[in-house]
């Protein structure tokens, strides 16, 4: 058991957004739980946590696609810990293909991680919320929910949009048991992932040619928002979606 807020964080291993999200928790005294799918990036980051911030930070392994697993890992959670205050559904995966060419399995896998994975997470976690009379969900969409663009693919578009419809329907049911669920749609978030992809003028265009702030984003920049959508401040926020895009596209 533990006497601080429990934050539990999908795809917090990597060097990206989830990272970004779970040091920022662990910096507002949350109790993170680090999820990811990846064992040893997991391990290495919890212990990463622990060491900047005392105290024994919780890795636990998860694939999101997982439904009984989910089951399994939110019920150990909840046995440990006493409680999860907070969920941050961050789990992504994505292949670009055309629609006129794309394989069902791109289409499928694309759904299971981004968007039932999403809900899967949210069907575990709520009635322990509701249980209790409180909670945060933070759902982790994506402008290509709403950008009518070839940059995306069809298969993550559709299940980030989905991620959205999810979030405001899941806001409505259980506002009233003092859970709240919001969305945030970052663009293009630099880091070492995409870094490794695509060459520095591919984001110096971005920064110079489309972001209405002259650079592209920051994990760090989204972490900040989770945080006040995490944090009582927020309380009155509910079944909002937030874009965080430099004001490439500034509304969903």
């Amino acid at each position: 058991m533990t006497d601080r807020s429990v934050a539990v964080v999908t795809a917090a291993g990597g060097a990206g957004i989830g990272a970004a999200i779970a040091r920022r928790l662990a910096s507002d005294g949350f109790d993170v739980v680090v999820t990811d799918i990846h064992e040893r990036r997991g391990q290495e980051f919890a212990r990463e946590l622990s060491e900047a911030h005392g105290g024994e930070f919780l890795y636990l392994p998860l694939d999101v696609t997982d439904t009984e697993a989910v089951q399994r890992q939110v019920g150990e959670i909840v046995d440990r810990k006493g409680s999860i205050d907070v969920l941050v559904n961050n789990a992504g995966w994505s292949k670009i293909e055309p629609v006129a060419e794309m394989s069902i399995e791109t289409w499928q896998r694309c759904l299971d991680v981004d968007l039932t994975g999403t809900f899967a997470c949210m069907r575990y976690v709520l009635p322990h919320m509701i249980e209790r009379g409180r909670g945060s969900i933070v759902n982790i969409s994506s402008i290509a929910a709403y950008e009518t663009s070839r940059e995306h693919g069809a298969a993550y578009s559709a299940a980030k949009a989905g991620v959205l419809a999810l979030t405001r329907v899941a806001a409505a049911e259980n506002g009233q048991f003092g859970v709240r669920v919001n969305a945030i749609t970052p663009g293009l978030i630099y880091n070492d992932f995409l870094r490794k992809i695509y060459p520095d003028e591919f984001f110096d265009g971005y920064a110079q040619d489309r972001s209405l702030v002259g650079r592209v984003g920051r994990p760090e920049d989204v972490a900040s928002l989770v945080s006040f959508l995490a944090s009582e401040e927020a309380g009155y926020i509910t079944g909002e979606v937030y874009g965080i895009s430099g004001g490439v596209y500034p509304h969903g």
